[in-house]
């Protein structure tokens, strides 16, 4: 690893949203952007677009901030797995998926579980589903 390299590393692992100042080289290099979005999971608006459809950049981006579920492609937005981990960091992540996701009502209801709130999710579900007693 060349010595710039590390020091890029060591930089977004202190501050994550610092791949915003970094070159368009860094901003596409896996290794340094899932650094930036461990530390800062917002930081995945600042990468390349195809770290934004790289379902383990994406999943490690929501697992620090939820809603970085936003900055991941329109494909992820589907994913059960990518939403269920962006929700059980955040509920308010729900906003951001698919809105088939939005109207599947086991889904919601698995959401609302990983949820520690719940009413967050709910916020965000289908309207049919919010009046769904069950």
């Amino acid at each position: 690893m060349s010595k710039e390299k590390s020091e890029i590393l060591e930089i977004v692992q202190a501050d994550g949203s610092e791949l915003r100042n970094l070159k368009k080289q860094w901003k596409s290099d896996k290794e340094v952007v899932l650094t930036a979005v461990k530390s800062s999971g917002n930081a995945l608006q600042f990468s390349d677009a195809k770290l934004k459809i790289d379902k383990e950049v994406v999943l490690a981006a929501v697992k620090n901030s939820g809603s970085s579920l936003q900055y991941a492609s329109d494909e992820l937005k589907k994913d059960k797995e990518v939403v269920l981990a962006a929700v059980q960091e955040s509920g308010s992540a729900l906003q951001y998926a698919d809105a088939k996701l939005k109207k599947d009502k086991q889904f919601i209801l698995a959401a609302v579980q990983k949820d520690e709130f719940g009413s967050d999710v709910l916020e965000h579900a289908d309207a049919k589903l919010k009046n769904d007693k069950e």
